[in-house]
């Protein structure tokens, strides 16, 4: 696919194994949290659909879209090099997506306010907005008391984990959780009572901030106990989590102990919503690329 722009063309092709370092330029230049394992999970995702606007060898934006199960793709990482702004090249790349994501069942993103307005334009709609809580440094601090502790992943809890994920999220993302407990097994815990998993924390690292999410539980006092759980694990470092903004106890407490609020996300579907998940369930997401 070409697009003539002042004599040169811009081309849209599938991005490669080997464009992870240029797409992390890109990020890095709007001070993203996206490490280059990030990227590399995201090119390579089975039957995703990943791409470069490449101007002259130059990649100069990137637009990714998740194949969850064939039910959801997951729009993210849509990007355009400061120079090339104004000239179309996210609209380019989107409708190149769009193009391609025809018999998708649905279509979801997480938009910031200026994406918003532009999303909408593509057909979007509202579903519940999200805010970026982080912490320069975080500070340990006591966990309350409870029948149960969080203890670190393991092999068992896997399977029921990906399930629970699926009702709550609303499809399955099984690559998604086995690489983020894989890659960052000391950011992985779960909560089990009565030999059933009862919530889990997931958590990767960012370029700036120690992400936490997903964060998935039955009950508010088990979402407190996850978070503050994988916190002290991150004492005296950055941290950031995504929450959504019903969850007005757990935004009580990030910011009781130093969290801030940075910004805020728009989680927004395409035409319609037939997977929605059990957002009560859900109190932080694994972030706007992954959903």
């Amino acid at each position: 696919m070409y697009c003539s722009m002042e004599a040169n063309s811009i081309i849209v092709r599938t991005m490669q194994a080997g464009d992870a370092a240029a797409a992390m330029n890109l990020s890095d230049a709007e001070g993203w949290n996206q490490t280059a394992n990030d990227w590399n999970f995201l090119i390579a995702y089975p039957e995703s659909i990943c791409v470069a606007a490449v101007l002259e060898k130059e990649i100069i934006g990137t637009t990714t879209a998740i194949n969850y199960s064939g039910r959801l793709a997951w729009i993210g990482m849509v990007l355009v090099n400061k120079a090339y702004r104004g000239r179309g090249i996210s609209k380019l790349l989107l409708d190149h997506v769009f193009a391609k994501l025809k018999h998708f069942p649905s279509v979801k993103l997480d938009a910031t306010a200026q994406g918003q307005q532009v999303y909408k334009k593509f057909g979007f709609k509202d579903e519940y907005p999200v805010a970026r809580m982080v912490n320069t440094e975080v500070k340990k601090t006591i966990l309350p008391n409870g029948d149960a502790y969080p203890e670190q992943i393991r092999a068992k809890h896997i399977p029921e984990i990906i399930a629970l994920d699926e009702i709550v999220f609303g499809v399955n993302r099984a690559p998604l959780i086995e690489m983020l407990v894989e890659t960052y097994p000391h950011k992985a815990w779960v909560l089990v009572r009565n030999n059933h998993v009862a919530g889990f924390a997931l958590g990767r690292d960012g370029s700036k901030y120690h992400h936490i999410g997903p964060v998935i539980a039955q009950t508010q006092p088990d979402t407190n106990l996850l978070i503050l759980h994988a916190l002290n694990q991150l004492a005296g470092k950055p941290a950031v989590a995504d929450v959504l903004c019903n969850k007005e106890e757990l935004l009580h407490l990030l910011t009781a102990i130093g969290f801030s609020t940075q910004r805020y996300f728009t989680r927004m579907y395409k035409a319609a919503n037939p997977f929605p998940g059990i957002s009560s369930k859900l109190y932080a997401i694994c972030g706007p690329e992954f959903g």
